[in-house]
């Protein structure tokens, strides 16, 4: 685990600067809830986005919400997803699928709350609808495919952000700023101190941090005795490609190595919707030889998590030990530049295009996959403009900031109580393997897949959302929250992002208003405009 601080700049950008009350970057989920708080509350504000879709991961393949218990799901989110069950209220919304044969789907969370009038599973362009009906209906300014300016572009003055600029030469100037990217980039560029990689157990006392050799939470590891090397025991012969040659650390020490990505794919059988998985330029059937020593032992669980979404389509997640999670090949993303970062995710979508047009084609994958995968296929209607992949890679973690308050599983797991919080989550601490590697017996396996279960929901502190008060006195950062990796684990997502997204909003209005730093807050004050808002602080059993 790293502990690093930013460059900033004291140059402006090279156009006049705009000027707002707050400035939001990241076009994210809790980018969209920030800014339209701001605007609910009175507040000028600019939506500075990068991407040119927005709502991130949940508008571009996690439609099978990662919700948690929704009881502690308020405001602005609870909001989006009563929006989301509004639409599939509508008959013109089923095209592919009659609404009484989807069913009430999904694994301890149902797809439809109709008491409490809310969808919790729902298909990419849906999402996206809603994230820009939201934008329109409060006349957010929005501005598309800009990107932060990371070593020239923040000027400070006296602890505080001045402005920022972007590569095209834009300025904005603001009173207060929210960094809402999955990646960290504004706060790293102000010069705010973050981690990345995983504590050890020392850091903060932590059970779960570190590496973990013998967890095997989400069944996500090699059956015993599967061969690692080109040539089956003979180790000269070097090993199969994704697999690392390092060392896997001794359990419980902390690394720089960082949780797998890739993309949560929409995917359908219906021939009218379906377009075929093409083979990817460059495609390498080598690169998959390690999945068909995993399906040499019998293991059949290809299927497992394409998890039903509306008009016959699935949400395909990562699941076993060899599937869509690249593991190992995103270290450098997160402090990457913004050619190494777009390296790293063409590499990850080739990777993946080859993984289906390989389940899909090859003749030594037993037949009786290949027949079933070879049904299914994009959805012609989703992502039309991006040749029906998802926008957005997962980043499931990249940057955390070292605010004033760090989140651990001693919160998540409700030993310790959490100062000042403003919102909940509830989610397990789920971290997806880091890497892959060979075993002292001489077989491969993966690491670093938990799933610890909070008791009940936690609640989480405004503290993780702001910088140390003696770097930045008016940031706040409510995706890459202060947290440790097994702790971030759980919040990192989506509905908790809108949740806190919204909250950070709520404190930056507030922060001016007064005139303060955002480190210093009225909380009660706080607390009571979030409560007026919707928002769930507390939880009790009967919630």
């Amino acid at each position: 685990m790293s502990l690093n601080v930013g460059r900033c700049a004291t140059e402006p950008g090279t156009l006049a600067a705009e000027t707002f009350d707050l400035v939001v970057y990241g076009g994210t989920s809790a980018g969209v809830a920030a800014a339209v708080q701001a605007s609910r509350l009175g507040r000028s504000v600019v939506l500075v986005a990068p991407e040119r879709h927005l709502g991130g991961l949940s508008a571009s393949g996690l439609g099978y919400t990662d919700s948690g218990n929704t009881a502690v799901i308020g405001g602005l989110a609870r909001e989006f997803y009563h929006r989301i069950w509004e639409h599939y209220e509508s008959s013109d919304a089923w095209k592919w699928q009659l609404r009484e044969d989807y069913g009430n789907q999904g694994q301890g969370t149902p797809a439809v709350d109709g008491a409490q009038r809310t969808m919790w599973i729902f298909e990419p362009h849906v999402a996206d609808k809603v994230f820009e009906n939201l934008v329109a209906e409060h006349r957010i300014d929005v501005r598309r495919d800009e990107w932060l300016d990371r070593e020239n572009g923040v000027v400070l003055q006296g602890g505080r952000i001045r402005s920022i600029a972007t590569v095209s030469g834009s300025t904005f100037a603001g009173s207060a700023f929210i960094d809402a990217t999955y990646e960290g980039d504004l706060m790293a560029a102000a010069g705010v101190s973050y981690r990345v990689g995983r504590e050890g157990t020392k850091a903060f006392g932590e059970e779960w941090a570190g590496v973990q050799k013998d967890a095997r939470h989400h069944r996500h590891h090699f059956p015993d005795g599967v061969d690692p090397y080109r040539v089956p025991g003979d180790p000269s012969s070097g090993l199969l490609p994704r697999i690392s040659p390092e060392p896997p650390g001794a359990d419980g020490h902390g690394d720089c190595r960082i949780q797998a990505y890739g993309f949560r794919m929409c995917l359908t059988k219906v021939p009218d919707n379906r377009v075929p998985f093409a083979k990817p330029d460059a495609y390498d059937p080598r690169q998959y030889e390690l999945l068909l020593r995993v399906l040499d032992t019998g293991w059949r669980e290809t299927f497992r998590k394409f998890d039903p979404i509306p008009n016959a389509k699935v949400d395909a997640n990562n699941h076993g030990p060899f599937s869509t999670d690249n593991i190992g090949m995103n270290y450098p993303y997160p402090e990457g530049s913004y050619e190494v970062r777009e390296k790293i995710v063409r590499e990850h979508a080739s990777y993946q295009k080859g993984l289906f047009y390989f389940l899909a084609n090859e003749l030594r994958v037993p037949r009786d996959v290949r027949a079933e995968f070879a049904q299914w296929g994009l959805a012609r209607d989703e992502f039309t403009d991006n040749g029906n992949w998802p926008h957005q890679i997962y980043v499931r973690e990249a940057r955390r900031l070292n605010g004033e308050f760090v989140m651990t599983e001693h919160e998540c797991l409700a030993k310790r109580e959490v100062p000042d919080p403003v919102g909940m989550g509830s989610y397990v601490m789920d971290s997806h393997n880091v890497q892959r590697y060979v075993t002292d017996q001489g077989y491969v396996q993966n690491e670093g897949d938990i799933g610890v279960k909070p008791l009940r929901p936690y609640q989480i502190a405004y503290g993780s959302l702001t910088p140390q008060r003696e770097e930045v006195t008016n940031l706040l950062v409510p995706v890459c929250v202060s947290s440790s990796h097994i702790a971030y684990g759980s919040i990192r997502m989506e509905p908790v992002f809108m949740i806190l997204g919204q909250s950070a909003a709520t404190a930056a209005a507030l922060a001016l208003q007064h005139g303060i730093p955002v480190q210093d807050v009225d909380y009660a004050e706080l607390r009571a405009r979030l409560t007026q808002d919707g928002q769930i602080l507390e939880f009790s059993p009967a919630q």
